[in-house]
């Protein structure tokens, strides 16, 4: 068994899977070759914990990874305590990612995310306490943990944090055992994070993780225009400007809104350019994948997890692409 933050090929599972593929799926990546299943925490889709315990059930040695748990819906407690006890059906099979959540989930569910920096790291620090043994006294500007432990003991949990902004990254890089950084990044933004983190982590080196989004065919065109709606869903947002720019390929980002906005998803999807999708993902042909695979391991990125994949046929296809990678 390996453990879950040295594997360098990771898939994604968004939320969207239902029950009855998540066993299949999960064998799937783990036949394939895939070491973590990093699984979202999208509100309003399926629980992560629950998703994790099917597949890890269904698996032997594929690991899980609860991505990314925000502590404006769960109490870092909660977190620590569904991580740990995951741990303990499952042990060292298990990682935590924490992170603020998607400003758009959290809005829809009337959830103010409020002082992320101090909230984050409160968080990782109350977990780490926990999933160390301690009887945790906390007195913090956010969260208040008095004289309490875990019914599990220590458990051997590793703490992920997804981040974008340079003080998230810098946070990551001072507190966290990885960082995780979201999909749709180019490889110029990898670069820039993972330097973010580099000055903040001084003599210690953490996991450098990175969500990218992924489709294979021997059309590339058709490969491409799988990603197409994603990335114009994700690429739209301004803070998306300095990774458009570090990637080196024009998007028109207010136009993409506009169409998203008046629910012209196809409109939307034809205004993402072929560049843009190059840059901006793993995508193509078997040989491409491969190409772009090495691109990112050079940017930086210790796991690449494979995101946005459609479907068991595609999630296999993609493995066997990425077997052959260096």
């Amino acid at each position: 068994m390996t453990h879950p933050l040295a594997t360098t090929l990771g898939v994604g599972f968004e939320g969207k899977e239902p029950a009855a593929a998540v066993a299949s799926l999960a064998r799937t990546a783990e036949a394939g070759g895939a070491g973590t299943a990093w699984i979202a925490n999208h509100l309003f889709q399926r629980d992560p914990s629950v998703q994790a315990a099917c597949l890890l059930g269904a698996t032997g040695q594929l690991n899980a990874a609860l991505m990314a748990v925000s502590p404006y819906t769960v109490h870092p407690v909660q977190a620590a305590m569904a991580a740990a006890s995951l741990d303990e059906h499952f042990p060292g099979r298990v990682v935590l990612s924490l992170g603020a959540g998607a400003p758009g989930d959290l809005a829809a569910a009337g959830v103010e995310a409020t002082r992320p920096l101090p909230t984050l790291a409160e968080s990782m620090k109350i977990a780490r306490a926990l999933f160390a043994g301690e009887t945790v006294a906390h007195e913090g500007e956010v969260f208040r943990v008095r004289g309490r432990a875990l019914e599990t003991g220590a458990r051997p949990v590793p703490i992920v944090l997804a981040a974008t902004g340079p003080k998230m990254l810098a946070l990551a890089g001072r507190e966290a055992d990885g960082v995780l950084l979201s999909g749709a990044t180019s490889t110029g933004f990898v670069e820039w994070s993972l330097g973010q983190v580099a000055e903040a982590e001084g003599a210690r080196r953490i996991r450098r993780i990175g969500l990218v989004f992924a489709a294979v065919d021997a059309d590339p065109v058709r490969a491409y225009d799988r990603l197409r709606p994603v990335l114009a869903f994700i690429l739209r947002g301004p803070h998306h400007k300095r990774n458009l720019e570090l990637g080196g390929a024009a998007l028109d980002q207010q136009a993409v809104w506009d169409a998203i906005a008046a629910g012209d998803w196809a409109g939307a999807a034809r205004l993402v350019p072929d560049e843009v999708v190059a840059r901006h993902s793993v995508s193509g042909t078997p040989a491409q994948v491969r190409a772009r695979l090495a691109e990112y391991r050079a940017a930086g990125l210790d796991e690449i997890v494979l995101a946005g994949i459609s479907g068991e046929d595609q999630l296999a296809a993609l493995l066997a692409a990425a077997g052959d990678a260096p």
